[in-house]
Order: structure tokens, then C-alpha cells, then sequence
């Protein structure tokens, strides 16, 4: 559901709600002036009745149940649908993870650290430990060497739909390092040597996407989160409900 959509179907319900609350108050009035019932039975009927009409109406048009039935248990019911609606509502946009570019940023924190064989530690790295670490401090978990990495992900076709952030396998997993863009990449590349940045030496055996693109994560994110979660509209409506009773008791007090 668009944020227009769910922003429309909320005015209908709460525009519901209100129409329903007239035909009930001038009920209850009508029983108060006939002398059927005490000022307080009154009061209390039109509430109860209010309760459940209003309440369950605006239930029914969020889950485009039919309004002809009006039982505790129709609403029991689809209350208890709501609920479990909002139990697998997904995560909001603002929850996604790290992307290519994180990684990006996060190998440059160790541009100079010495190359050491077997190292993944900021004191010295070796070309998979260069990977590991950087992707450690974003929460994702890797194998140690370059022939279990380069496993891990999706492939990518060639270096020209390559994006920031893929890993880039060379002689079949002998060597690892990670793409930055415009045929340039980051590594740590042999004994003796530092992490840097450098060209693209050679045409990479492999290329492996382990982190979406920022604009995958967007499109995703995007695609996942509802423009009001089910939760979110539940307690308005209830909240909603519970205001209009309120004014509908003071009302009816008032009269008798």
C-alpha cells in the first residue's frame, strides 16, 4: 500500500467512524427523553454501543471485511488478523544494512599497514585479511582466505558492471582485493609491499558482490517498508475510537 493509499483509506475510516457515532448518540437520547431506562443506563448503552459499532467498523475497513455482521466475535477475529499482520510487518526504510561504498570506506581506514602474511589485524594485513577485517566492521562474517571468499556473494559478469565495493579474485583465488571504481581497486598485495590503491593490474578471474549497491539497498528498503505499518494504524484507529467514546459519553451526560 502507496503512503496516498494508506492515507486515504484512514480519512475513509475515521470519516466512518464519525458518521457512526451521530445515528448512536440520537439512540441513546431517544431512550434517556422515553423514560425506558435511568440518565446513567442511557449513557452507558449509547458507550457500549459506540465501542463496538465504531470500533468494529474501522477494523472491518482496514481489513475490507464485510460491515454486515457487527459481532464480538467478527471483531475478535479480525482484530486478531490485524495483529498478526502487524507481527510480520517488515523493518522500516531507515533499517538497511552496509553497502559497497561502506566497505569502500571502511578498506581506506587501512591504506598503509604493512603487508604480513596470514595478518587481519590493523598491524598488518595480507590480501584476504585486508577483506575479512573490512567486512568484520560492517557485521559480515567471511571466511579467512581468498579461494573460500571468492565463494561467497553473487557473481558479477566483468569489470565494466562492477561497482565500489565488489571483490575482485585473481589467478584463481591466489589473490583478492576490493574494486573502488573507474578500473582502480584496493589491496594488500605482497610481502614487503602496504595497502593501497592502485590500478586494476589484470583481468580479475572472478568478481563477487558480497554488499548491495546503495541504490539495490534504497530500491530494496524501499520495496520492503509499508507506508504505515499495520501496528501504526491500529492505534490510531483505536486511539481514535477512544476519543470519539469519550466525547460521545460527555455529550449524552450533558443531556440527561
Amino acid at each position: 500500500m502507496s503512503a496516498v493509499e494508506a492515507m486515504g483509506r484512514i480519512s475513509q475510516i475515521q470519516s466512518s467512524i464519525r458518521s457512526l457515532t451521530q445515528p448512536t448518540a440520537q439512540q441513546a437520547m431517544g431512550v434517556a427523553v422515553l423514560g425506558s431506562g435511568s440518565a446513567s443506563t442511557a449513557t452507558s448503552a449509547a458507550g457500549a454501543s459506540l465501542a463496538t459499532t465504531s470500533t468494529t467498523s474501522a477494523v472491518q475497513a482496514l481489513t475490507g471485511a464485510s460491515a454486515s455482521t457487527g459481532t464480538s466475535q467478527d471483531f475478535a477475529t479480525q482484530l486478531a488478523a490485524l495483529s498478526g499482520a502487524a507481527a510480520v510487518a517488515p523493518a522500516p526504510a531507515s533499517a538497511t544494512g552496509p553497502t559497497g561504498a561502506d566497505l569502500v570506506a571502511e578498506a581506506r581506514k587501512y591504506v598503509g599497514v604493512p603487508y604480513v602474511w596470514g595478518g587481519a589485524t590493523p598491524q598488518g594485513l595480507d590480501c584476504s585479511g585486508l577483506v575479512k577485517l573490512s567486512l568484520s566492521a560492517l557485521g559480515v562474517d567471511m571466511p579467512r582466505v581468498a579461494r573460500e571468499q571468492m565463494t561467497q556473494g553473487t557473481p558479477v559478469a566483468s569489470l565494466d558492471q562492477a561497482e565500489p565495493g565488489d571483490l575482485l579474485v585473481f589467478d584463481g583465488g591466489s589473490h583478492i582485493g576490493i574494486y573502488l571504481g573507474e578500473g582502480r581497486m584496493i589491496d594488500a598485495p605482497k610481502p614487503g609491499d602496504r595497502v593501497r590503491e592502485r590500478d586494476v593490474y589484470e583481468t580479475p578471474t572472478a568478481i563477487r558482490r558480497v554488499l548491495p549497491t546503495a541504490s539495490e539497498a534504497a530500491a530494496t528498503a524501499a520495496a520492503a517498508a509499508p507506508a504505515l505499518s499495520t501496528a501504526a494504524q491500529v492505534e490510531q484507529l483505536l486511539a481514535s475510537s477512544a476519543a470519539d467514546r469519550s466525547s460521545m459519553t460527555a455529550l449524552l451526560g450533558d443531556a440527561a
